[in-house]
């Protein structure tokens, strides 16, 4: 019976008697390796969190360090240095005078290439174009500019007995009627749409849609200071923001209920996010609802600067 099932399978698959040989060797090395795991079977060890638990605690006090030092490193960003005061004229400045007036080494940089390009500055007007320049800071400085106010214009080209002559000069000003000097509107930073916040020099339709995203995902300023921790923002449009920007009592934020709200509810909020959110939410289930606020400071992911940044934005009723 074997030898009529062996010349079957050598005649159906043309094997030579060397090849059935090694077909019947696989086919023995494939049933050893499928039976194996069966005979060194073992059982399992019983799971001891512990060990994930102390890498997990690690890796939540590494990235609490992590958020402290970004926090350090944004607040000496914006922290203002001492301005040092002085009469100057502005076209005989070095960019280290000009940080000493309070102005960062971009836009110092920027006013003297703008110089070498379109020459000396000849009046305090003039300076005040420059692009990215502070509002305040220059209102700041405007008595200890040695230039005049604005440029001579066409009536001081040429004496009014004499004849005119020649071609127009090209500071001629181009209508007879004076152009208003245009004048930023304060606004409240909790309901201001694009087209205000756009009346910051230097603040396009991309950086006011981004103030305007932020605003609403934290449910609105409680302090104009918060400005700051929009992305992309400048210092020196940050300052002119602060100048211009208010936030009225009427316009307070939105709080968020910490016994009602959810999980996805909370994660959503800049100040919160998904492992917070997630620590609030089992405590919450652990222990009750929430009696107070001041409950949150048992929760060890939450800080006295943390707690204090959420504040303004959660309640218990």
């Amino acid at each position: 019976m074997l030898n009529r099932l062996l010349r079957a399978l050598q005649g159906y698959f043309s094997f030579s008697q060397r090849e059935l040989k090694q077909f019947f060797i696989l086919i023995f090395l494939m049933v050893v390796l499928i039976a194996a795991p069966f005979f060194f079977f073992q059982d399992d060890v019983p799971y001891d969190p512990t060990a994930d638990q102390q890498l997990l605690d690690s890796l939540v006090v590494q990235l609490d360090t992590q958020v402290k030092v970004a926090e350090t490193e944004r607040a000496g960003s914006y922290r203002r240095k001492p301005i040092k005061l002085y009469r100057f004229n502005p076209n005989q400045l070095t960019v280290e005078q000009w940080q000493e007036l309070g102005l960062n080494k971009y836009i110092a940089q920027r006013i003297l290439n703008y110089k070498a390009k379109a020459g000396a500055f000849k009046s305090k007007a003039q300076l005040q174009k420059i692009y990215g320049l502070p509002d305040s800071l220059f209102q700041l400085w405007y008595p200890y500019i040695n230039l005049p106010d604005e440029s001579p214009g066409y009536a001081d080209t040429y004496k009014k007995d004499q004849p005119f002559s020649g071609p127009y000069p090209e500071n001629r000003p181009k209508t007879e009627y004076p152009r208003k000097r245009w004048e930023v509107q304060p606004f409240d930073l909790n309901t201001a749409d694009t087209t205000e916040l756009k009346q910051i020099k230097g603040i396009g339709s991309k950086l006011s849609a981004r103030i305007v995203a932020f605003r609403n995902k934290m449910g609105g300023f409680h302090s104009v200071e918060q400005v700051a921790e929009v992305y992309g923002l400048a210092p020196e449009i940050v300052d002119s923001v602060r100048k211009y920007g208010f936030l009225s009592k009427a316009n307070a934020p939105r709080k968020i209920n910490l016994n009602t709200a959810t999980f996805e509810a909370l994660r959503q909020h800049p100040y919160i996010g998904f492992s917070l959110a997630k620590a609030i939410v089992n405590y919450r289930t652990q222990h009750g609802p929430y009696p107070s606020l001041e409950e949150l400071r048992k929760i060890k992911l939450i800080e006295e600067a943390k707690f204090q940044k959420l504040q303004p934005y959660l309640t218990v009723q």
